[in-house]
């Protein structure tokens, strides 16, 4: 299976023309204030002059510097960078998967931290930037199916390892059921969900309390669910529409319990990072497609491969009893509350993340 060298190179004129859509922003008068209906007024003003700041040309050469390329897995395209082993090993090679609304760049600083012990593989998920969206329906089950060809087909890997959340989490799990002996481990920084009814009260009011985070939050997921291209149209020809769809959520899902949180994803980059590499491959409505076809995934039996839990302390996902956990996986091997980090905390706190992913292999090796 050919893999081939791959380098991002965004045409000059494809930023002059982000540049003018960015300066010709027409922003909201909202009666709202400080995110309270979303980031669409002032809010949105600093970020999109922070984007217009942003210079791009080093983002790339920095993103340059890390080794990529491209692989074609079941006929269609899968970009992914690789981070080598520098230790003097066994490497064991580590898959790092990001989520929504997110893009592979945000797990670069955390790669670069496990170098020593692992072999890290940071895939853009299909349907996101660089890789190509598979044949409809794009569930959690075909995107693990297509990083276990990359793994094993594509780079050769007996066994591998895996870290991530959200969507990212969501195929860690099917790979754990349908390739366990492949699996050295798994480590999800979101619980998994058993399918069924809750067995005790502790299950049931968090369930109920996640119900209702899920009715004030959920309102983009309900439009990516039921019509994306509606959204994608819009956000496919604003840039600045595009950022405050991508910023709110990053917003809402950070350890905001953090002094200072929000300001030091802001001025990190990764926003402008994430949102360029969007708009730039066009990709915003295909990554999409996976909330479209959610409700096709199928039941998921029990997580038969060893499966570690390092729970953010996102708002969704604050009181997740571990007796979910548990159920979902009768491999669960450890439950542990990240001590700071929400949704993305491979990249919040990615010194804190590679301690917790080298603790997770020591002990399930029986030395840590």
């Amino acid at each position: 299976m050919a893999i081939d060298d791959f380098r991002i190179q965004v045409p000059d004129d494809v930023l002059a023309d982000l540049r003018g859509r960015l300066a010709r922003t027409r922003y909201l008068r909202s009666p709202r204030s400080s995110w309270e209906g979303g980031p669409g007024g002032e809010e949105l003003r600093a970020l999109v002059d922070g984007w217009l700041a942003f210079d791009w040309r080093a983002e790339e050469e920095r993103l340059n510097a890390v080794e990529q390329h491209v692989a074609t897995v079941a006929g269609h395209r899968l970009h992914f960078a690789r981070v080598r082993g520098t230790g003097p090993g066994p490497h064991t090679p580590l898959l790092l998967l990001h989520g929504w609304p997110s893009a592979f760049a945000e797990y670069l600083p955390l790669a670069s931290l496990l170098s020593e012990s692992f072999d890290v593989i940071v895939p853009s998920l299909p349907g996101f930037v660089f890789s190509e969206a598979l044949e409809p329906p794009l569930t959690r089950r075909a995107i693990a199916d297509a990083l276990h060809g990359l793994m094993t087909e594509a780079l050769g890997f007996e066994r591998y390892a895996t870290f991530g959340g959200d969507i990212g989490g969501g195929a860690s799990t099917w790979l754990g059921v349908d390739h366990p002996d492949s699996l050295v481990g798994i480590q999800l920084l979101s619980g998994p969900f058993p399918e069924g009814d809750p067995v005790d009260d502790d299950e049931a009011r968090y369930l109920a309390a996640l119900d209702e985070y899920d009715r004030l939050d959920g309102g983009y997921s309900e439009i990516m669910l039921t019509r994306p291209d509606t959204i994608a149209a819009a956000l496919n020809d604003s840039p600045a529409g595009l950022l405050a769809w991508i910023a709110d959520k990053w917003h809402d899902w950070i350890d905001d319990r953090e002094d200072g949180a929000w300001q030091r994803v802001v001025d990190s980059g990764i926003l402008y990072t994430i949102a360029t590499l969007y708009w730039t491959t066009e990709s915003i409505g295909t990554s999409f497609q996976q909330y479209y076809d959610y409700g096709q995934n199928p039941p998921r039996p029990p997580i038969a491969a060893p499966v570690g839990v390092y729970l953010g302390r996102e708002p969704g996902f604050a009181g997740f009893p571990r007796t979910l956990a548990e159920r979902a996986a009768p491999g669960l091997r450890e439950f542990v509350p990240a001590p700071a980090g929400g949704h993305f905390a491979g990249f919040e706190h990615p010194e804190a993340a590679a301690d917790a992913i080298r603790g997770f292999h020591a002990r399930l090796r029986g030395d840590g």
